[in-house]
C-alpha cells in the first residue's frame, strides 16, 4: 500500500476506544436508579460515525470484545454506514462502560468511568493492521487514547510516526480528561504527538491548563499554534463559540444557540465539522460545520449525533426551526 501512488480508500480513519454509556436523566441517581439509557460511544467513533453520515468513506480501528456489548458497539457502526475491517473482535476481555448523572443547579453532570482492562486497554502495536489504519486521507486521533494504557499510548506514537513516514495527514483533538491522568502527564505526552500535525483541536480550558495559552481567543489560539507547530488549530470556547488559526488567518464562528439536552460528545461532533470543512479544502465552512453540528449534538440524546448532509448544509444557512 502506497498513499503516495493509489487514491485513499478512505476519508478519515481513527483509533481508540468504544465504551457502552449508561445514563440517568436529570434528577435521577445512579445509586437507587432502577432503569438506564444506553449509548455507544467513544471520541474518536463520535467523529468518524458522524462524518460517515454526512457521506464520507470511514474507518474506525480498534478491540471489541466477541459478546452482546461488543456487537452492541460494532452495530453502531454499521448502522452510520463505517467499514468494520478495522475492529479486532476479541474472545477475551471486556468491553469499557461509564456511567453518567446528569443534573441541574446546583449539582453538575457527574461521570463515572468503568473501562480498566477493557479489551482497548490490552491492544498491542502488532495487532494493528497499518495498512487499513494509513489508507486514508486523513488520520484522526486525540488524547484520549494515550492515556488509557502503556501499550495505547505506544500505539498512538506509532500512528503518527508511520502517518508521518506515509504523508498521511493527521488531525489531533486534545480532550483532555483530567480523570485519566494529571495535567502535567498529560502535557509531557501529548506535547510531542501533536508537533506539526495537520489540524489540532483544542478547548480554551485545555489550552490553559494543559499549555498554558492563556490571553484573548486569538493570542490563546496563537499560543497553541507556537507550540505545537501545526499547520492549523482551532480553539473552542464554549458559548463563545470557535475560532480557527493558520498563523496568516483567523476566522471565529460563533455558537448556534440551542437547548441543551446532552452535553456529551458536542466537541467531538465540531471535530468532525471542522473536518469535513478540511476534506473540501473550506475551512471556513468547516468551522460553521463544527459549531452548527455542536449544537445539534447538544440537542440530542446520546454522544453520537444522528443528521445528513442535507441537513447540516439547511442549518448553515438558516434553516428554520419550525415544524416541517
Amino acid at each position: 500500500m502506497d498513499p503516495i501512488l493509489t487514491a485513499p480508500r478512505f476519508d478519515v480513519a481513527t483509533l481508540g476506544e468504544m465504551l457502552i454509556r449508561l445514563s440517568v436523566m436529570a434528577g435521577k441517581r445512579l445509586e437507587n436508579a432502577s432503569q438506564y439509557d444506553v449509548y455507544p460511544a467513544g471520541a474518536e467513533a463520535n467523529v468518524v460515525t458522524l462524518l460517515s453520515r454526512l457521506g464520507r468513506k470511514t474507518c474506525w480501528v480498534g478491540a471489541l470484545p466477541n459478546n452482546p456489548l461488543g456487537r452492541l458497539a460494532g452495530n453502531a457502526l454499521r448502522v452510520a454506514g463505517m467499514d468494520t475491517q478495522g475492529v479486532i473482535w476479541k474472545d477475551r476481555g471486556r468491553m469499557g462502560t461509564y456511567y453518567v448523572e446528569f443534573a441541574e443547579p446546583p449539582r453538575g453532570t457527574n461521570v463515572t468511568y468503568d473501562r480498566a482492562h477493557s479489551c482497548t486497554t490490552g491492544l498491542q502495536v502488532d495487532e494493528i493492521d497499518w495498512d487499513v489504519l494509513l489508507d486514508t486521507r486523513l488520520l484522526h486521533l486525540t488524547g484520549i487514547t494515550p492515556a488509557l494504557s502503556p501499550s495505547c499510548l505506544e500505539i498512538v506514537s506509532q500512528a503518527v510516526r508511520r502517518a508521518k513516514e506515509h504523508h498521511v495527514p493527521i488531525s489531533f483533538d486534545i480532550n483532555y480528561r483530567q480523570k485519566l491522568w494529571s495535567e502535567r502527564e498529560a502535557a509531557q505526552t501529548l506535547s510531542p504527538l501533536m508537533q506539526g500535525v495537520d489540524l489540532l483541536v483544542c478547548s480554551q480550558a485545555d489550552a490553559r491548563r494543559l499549555f498554558q495559552c492563556t490571553g484573548s481567543m486569538i493570542e490563546c489560539a496563537q499560543g497553541l499554534l507556537a507550540r505545537s507547530q501545526a499547520r492549523i488549530v482551532v480553539v473552542t470556547f464554549a458559548e463563545q463559540g470557535a475560532l480557527l488559526w493558520n498563523g496568516q488567518d483567523w476566522q471565529h464562528e460563533p455558537a448556534r444557540p440551542t437547548r441543551i439536552l446532552d452535553r456529551l460528545g458536542a466537541g467531538d461532533a465540531l471535530a468532525a465539522g471542522v473536518i469535513q470543512g478540511w476534506l473540501d479544502h473550506d475551512l471556513a465552512a468547516g468551522l460553521r460545520y463544527g459549531v452548527t453540528l455542536a449544537a445539534l449534538a447538544l440537542s440530542q440524546h446520546g454522544d453520537m449525533v444522528v443528521t445528513n448532509a442535507a441537513e447540516l448544509l439547511a442549518l448553515c444557512q438558516g434553516g428554520s426551526s419550525l415544524v416541517r
